[in-house]
């Protein structure tokens, strides 16, 4: 039980953020196109779309990748990111049954 609730806790410290939150919204956006579904967004497209810059996004990538939020895949020199919807299921069903 205490793994689930660190787990559970390091999830909403990673939602906790409003930034984090747009970049959340932002691949989510993302997911609903036809060429990107696939690949998601590379961090200068989340750049253009949250208005930060490249650091901070890195910085908010590293934090939401940690907690299992969302998925990186390194293709060349890009790195890939989309949402992990699996995960954000998984969340929601535990606040459900936890409060």
């Amino acid at each position: 039980m205490t793994t689930s609730v660190t787990s559970l806790d390091s999830t909403l410290h990673a939602i906790a953020d409003p930034t984090r939150r747009r970049i959340l919204g932002a691949l989510k956006q993302c997911g609903n196109g036809s060429a990107s579904k696939n690949n998601g967004l590379c961090a200068g497209d989340i750049e253009e779309r949250v208005h930060l810059s490249q650091p901070t996004i890195s910085h908010h990538m590293a934090i939401l990748t940690k907690a299992g939020l969302v998925e990186a895949v390194k293709q060349g020199q890009w790195r890939w990111y989309r949402r992990n919807e699996k995960a954000l299921r998984r969340l929601v069903k535990s606040l459900r049954s936890q409060l």
